[in-house]
């Protein structure tokens, strides 16, 4: 039977990668996908969701929520390595959505209807993921699994010199997540960046000038120059990929029970994920945390998963 899922993201590129795998995956069913700020401000995510699902035209449509800006969100740009759009400037046709579900009610809804069955996979900021939990007390004892891309144990940071993104950008809702009562499971920076695509990634996917070819085309050209460009990197990371993959293929990663926080005061540590790991511990574990990761195997899970998805995507 499918695992269903709801995918919470900021569609920038690695989003719209990630989108394009789980959409076409039997093991899924993906109930909903909700936007967030992050990549983007929270309009153009709303955009970016509705555009890549009407181009991706899923054999199955999920259920999309829209979501708002957090209150104290820092002012963070990320065109440099997403686009303007943060869809590599594809400019993608989007028809406007003619009912907008609150992101955080249609999450409630997806868990309060399937308990314990509903894994939430949370690519971007956490705002909606704690929204809905303030929202419905019984949130937290319903949702079978929470899998967080973000934060990072022993690397730097990659927005400041030692926070990752996610985090950072809502570093509240990301301590309010990480601090609650749910199961949970971090796939860090630590892990994503050891998952390096260089160049040859171009020359196992399918050619063509099919819909969904052409589409990831534009997306990794665009990533492999803004990854080289900006940081000097020859080669992509595809963060949120890789915790899709941890979800598809969990076997192929070493989990950690840990007991982590969340900075959300600090004047150079804003986002960072904190990990008590004293000799006599004063925190409880409240999460696993991705520590090592087959990278080839799971560099391996991705590209199968983009080969299958722009294979039945098709289109002209």
């Amino acid at each position: 039977m499918p695992r269903k899922v709801i995918i919470d993201c900021d569609p920038g590129i690695d989003d719209a990668i990630s989108l394009m795998i789980a959409l076409f995956d039997p093991r899924l069913e993906v109930v909903a996908i909700t936007s967030t700020a992050g990549n983007v401000n929270a309009e153009r995510a709303s955009e970016n969701l509705q555009a890549l699902i009407e181009c991706f035209d899923p054999p199955r449509r999920p259920r999309i929520g829209v979501g708002t800006a957090p209150s104290s969100a820092p002012p963070v740009d990320s065109g440099h390595l997403n686009g303007k759009d943060g869809l590599a400037d594809t400019g993608l046709a989007v028809a406007s959505l003619h009912q907008r579900h609150p992101a955080e009610k249609l999450i409630g809804d997806e868990v309060r209807a399937a308990p314990d069955e509903v894994t939430i996979l949370a690519l971007g900021p956490t705002t909606n993921i704690s929204r809905a939990l303030q929202r419905d007390p019984n949130f937290a004892t319903q949702v079978g699994q929470i899998m967080i891309s973000g934060g990072c144990v022993n690397s730097g940071g990659n927005v400041t010199a030692a926070a990752e993104f996610n985090c950072y950008f809502d570093a509240e809702s990301a301590r309010h997540v990480i601090g609650s009562k749910t199961t949970k499971t971090l796939i860090p920076l630590d892990v994503s960046k050891q998952v390096l695509f260089t160049i040859d990634l171009l020359d196992m996917l399918p050619k063509g000038d099919a819909r969904g070819v052409s589409l990831l085309g534009e997306l990794l050209h665009f990533a492999f120059r803004a990854h080289r460009w900006h940081l000097g990197i020859e080669g992509i990371y595809l963060q949120d990929a890789v915790a899709l993959a941890a979800l598809l293929e969990p076997e192929l990663f070493e989990m950690t029970p840990m007991a982590g926080d969340v900075e959300t005061a600090g004047e150079i540590t804003r986002g960072v994920t904190i990990f008590d790991r004293r000799h006599n511990r004063e925190w409880t574990n409240n999460m696993e945390v991705a520590t090592r990761v087959d990278s080839m195997a799971v560099k391996d899970c991705i590209v199968r998963g983009l080969v299958h998805a722009v294979q039945q995507i098709g289109g002209d």
